[in-house]
């Protein structure tokens, strides 16, 4: 390992439109984590596309602003991935979830190059299904978040692989975890919110609850938790404390609205009248 570490998060953006609270903020699992990672000072990289429209000029801003840079991120004609929800106490309505020009996206070669030199790498959701077995065959180390497609990824040889699991704890996690096992993965990280985290290192699992805190929002908690997570594996600390790490960082994530701390912005006149369609459904 180097003295400082490279890391890469690959995938997805997002523009979350915030409705009911007349706001938007800029999110996406993959951006998130490395927007974590930059923000503790590690020499972090976003790898992503966005589509040459307002939309993207925004998600530029953004991760320009908390030291990522822009020129990493492709852009493609096309939209940029867009989120509108409602959300009242805690309980969010989504109108509209659309991935954009960002669905299914693969570095191109100067990128992936830069991947395979990397320390880690981390693939957001909805990552192809051929770019995690690319990175096992090129001997990359990497984690993916199958947290929506825990049944469509093919694992085998996949060094990390991060998911979320049964909240109830009168639901076993031992069968989660054997199913990602037998699947191939070599490690997983099973998050089941307030039950807490799972981590089961090639064999030995360490558990951590989840800490008791008042929510201001949920956005973006998860992905602090990996990025905290990997950073603090990177840095050699053992599982547990890891766990331990990144739970505190998703419920200081939880404290705040957005999934990184930012200026959350008003959403302008352009946004309206291009969703108006969409927004005309909803009771806001």
């Amino acid at each position: 390992m180097t003295a400082s570490p490279r890391l890469i998060a690959v995938g997805d953006n997002c523009l979350d439109v915030y409705l009911s609270k007349s706001h938007m903020a800029v999110g996406g699992n993959a951006l998130n984590v490395a927007a974590q990672w930059s923000r503790q000072g590690l020499n972090a990289g976003y790898f992503g596309v966005v589509g040459l429209d307002a939309e993207g000029d925004v998600i530029l801003e953004a991760l320009a602003a908390v030291g990522l840079t822009p020129e990493d991120v492709e852009r493609r004609a096309g939209s940029t991935a867009v989120t509108l929800l409602l959300e009242r106490d805690g309980d969010r309505r989504f109108l509209l979830e659309d991935l954009g020009v960002g669905l299914g996206y693969q570095p191109e070669p100067g990128r992936h190059a830069a991947l395979r030199a990397a320390d880690w790498v981390h693939l957001g959701t909805n990552t192809p299904a051929e770019l995690p077995q690319r990175l096992v065959a090129e001997g990359v180390a990497f984690s993916i978040d199958v947290s929506t497609a825990h049944d469509a990824m093919r694992l085998d040889g996949v060094p990390l692989v991060f998911a979320s699991g049964p909240e109830d704890p009168a639901e076993p996690i031992e069968p989660v975890i054997a199913e990602f096992r037998a699947r191939g993965a070599l490690r997983s990280v099973i998050t089941c919110g307030r039950r807490g985290a799972f981590f089961d290192d090639a064999g030995e699992v360490s558990h951590v609850p989840a800490q008791d805190i008042a929510v201001v929002d949920t956005c973006g908690a998860g992905d602090s938790f990996i990025a905290s997570f990997l950073a603090a594996r990177i840095s050699g600390r053992a599982g547990p404390e890891a766990l331990a790490i990144a739970t505190a960082a998703a419920a200081l994530t939880c404290g705040h609205e957005g999934s990184f701390p930012q200026p959350l912005q008003p959403i302008p006149a352009w946004l309206f009248d291009k969703y108006a369609d969409v927004i005309a459904t909803a009771e806001i």
